[in-house]
């Protein structure tokens, strides 16, 4: 279903971008990368995580990893990461295809400023073994994300 629901939210909202579908797994970001020919940093991952009450979504590149203090001084407050269960209840979309394509229920979409080192990411799209290729401004725009510095820089 989850892969289904990215798909209906391409074909209204962007029908130029086509859902690859691959016999390869790709859940995670070197599964990915190898799969589609591109740097790990490409991979364009995407995190649930909880604000006190409040989940979100962070997408960044596969090589990053979040910076706590800044993460907390973006959002107010100390940030967790979801368990299994509570990303598939909160997204529709399993762990491995998580996106910000095609949610279950609405979610606060932020992209960090990471991503703006490439012309084209792959994030997952709804299933392991699904991904788009997308610029990143037309991702954060098609899901009306918020930019936000809250990564480490990588290396």
């Amino acid at each position: 279903m989850s892969l289904d629901s990215v798909r209906a939210f391409f074909a209204d909202k962007a029908p130029d971008i086509a859902v690859l579908e691959l016999e390869t797994r790709t859940a995670t970001v070197a599964e990915a990368a190898a799969a589609h020919g591109v740097a790990p940093a490409q991979i364009a991952k995407t995190l649930s995580i909880r604000v006190g009450e409040q989940v979100i979504l962070v997408v960044t590149r596969g090589d990053a990893r979040l910076d706590n203090k800044k993460a907390k001084a973006v959002f107010g407050g100390k940030v967790r990461m979801l368990d299994l269960a509570e990303v598939e209840a909160a997204t529709g979309h399993p762990v491995g295809g998580v996106c910000p394509f095609g949610l279950s229920a609405p979610l606060p979409v932020y992209c960090d400023v990471t991503l703006r080192a490439f012309d084209e990411v792959v994030p997952a799209a709804g299933s392991t073994h699904s991904a788009v290729r997308i610029a990143p401004g037309r991702m954060a725009e098609l899901t009306g994300a918020t930019w936000v510095d809250i990564c480490q820089e990588p290396g």
